[in-house]
């Protein structure tokens, strides 16, 4: 699992390709930013997060798995990436910032209408 990546995922990729074809220009990554996130968008004022269900927990059948090996270490990394996770947006919130989270099983074909819907009421709300 550590030969995962972390940056230009396959949902990443598919929420930038859908964002700049909205008409919207972002930039990648500010590590001067909480959290890194995956697109900021500074003129609208607006972060977007694209997560993985497996690692941040979304509610989704992915995301409730658990391995079956070292069970008790893998709740607790669970936990933490959560946890951080709502640290990271409730700073970001504080700085001004609105956020936004999309989750991979979000960024499949048949679900890019939907998703792309809800992020322009995103960053046209800036």
């Amino acid at each position: 699992m550590a030969s995962i990546g972390s940056v230009n995922t396959t949902p990443e990729l598919a929420v930038r390709r859908l964002v700049h074809a909205m008409g919207y220009r972002y930039a990648l990554h500010r590590h001067d930013l909480p959290g890194s996130p995956d697109l900021v968008l500074p003129a609208r004022g607006a972060v977007i997060f694209v997560h993985g269900c497996f690692w941040h927990r979304h509610r989704c059948r992915r995301g409730q798995s658990v391995p079956s090996t070292r069970t008790a270490y893998w709740t607790a990394k669970f936990d933490r990436n959560v946890a951080r996770d709502r640290r990271t947006q409730r700073q970001l919130r504080a700085d001004g910032w609105r956020v936004g989270v999309v989750w991979e099983c979000q960024t499949r074909p048949t679900r890019l209408d939907t998703l792309a819907k809800r992020l322009d009421r995103l960053l046209q709300a800036g």
